[in-house]
């Protein structure tokens, strides 16, 4: 990304950043650093404020943010140290619905449990989350892994499965439009899940999202500003 981690930016540089990536359903704008995966991770900002502040800034109507973090861990050690955990702060973003992920494996299925329990212990929006269960290989989901799924249904806004794509595991997404009918249906269906969470917390049509306050313009104080916080109802990405 060439976008300058303690600067103001504006629109124009956000959208010239971004690159343009062709899927089944139109054109996305990706946010990327164009490495191959041996390279190191990028030092960017962990605060989830900072990635609202972007996705204000680029103006689109709907943002992913791929994030990757011990959710677990991050829970206990923030409540054991009495601190703000990452997983509460993006949950507590505007409008946002956080998507739980797993392989569909045993120790997959029960990492994704411990979380949850951890979640609903620290009070986050568990009937707000989606699951998405993203198959390691062909062939019918193992036994603890569909009773998983059943039971996290009663948990979750919705359990997703993502079948396995050959595509995807040689290609990535470099060519989505090649991506299997069922990848894409399960694409569909994920979409549609978080939509329906959306609606269910914040009503249809979903209310315009609060604008981020602008960057101080000091010297001393670049940091993104934190977003105005949603009603007391609503904590989510």
């Amino acid at each position: 990304m060439s976008l300058p981690p303690d600067q103001p930016f504006t629109r124009e540089q956000v959208h010239a950043a971004a690159s343009r990536s062709p899927g089944p359903a139109g054109t996305w704008n990706v946010l990327t650093d164009h490495q191959e995966w041996s390279h190191g991770p990028l030092d960017l900002p962990s605060d989830p404020a900072a990635w609202y502040q972007l996705a204000a800034g680029g103006g689109w109507q709907a943002v992913v943010a791929d994030t990757s973090h011990p959710i677990a861990h991050d829970i206990v050690t923030a409540r054991t140290n009495r601190l703000p955990g990452l997983t509460a702060a993006w949950c507590s973003l505007p409008f946002s619905v956080p998507v739980l992920c797993a392989p569909t494996t045993g120790p997959g299925v029960a990492a994704l449990q411990t979380a949850v329990k951890a979640a609903s212990a620290e009070g986050l929006p568990l009937q707000r989350m989606v699951v998405a269960l993203t198959a390691t290989g062909e062939g019918r989901l193992p036994p603890v892994v569909r009773a998983a799924a059943t039971m996290l249904q009663s948990q979750v806004s919705a359990v997703v499965n993502v079948p396995f794509d050959p595509h995807v595991r040689n290609h990535g997404m470099a060519e989505a439009t090649r991506l299997s009918r069922r990848t894409t249906e399960a694409g569909a269906a994920l979409v549609a899940a978080l939509l329906a969470s959306a609606q269910r917390s914040w009503g249809d049509p979903l209310p315009p999202a609060p604008v981020p306050a602008a960057l101080s313009a000091a010297p001393a104080d670049l940091r993104p500003a934190r977003p105005a916080q949603p009603a007391p109802e609503g904590v989510l990405t």
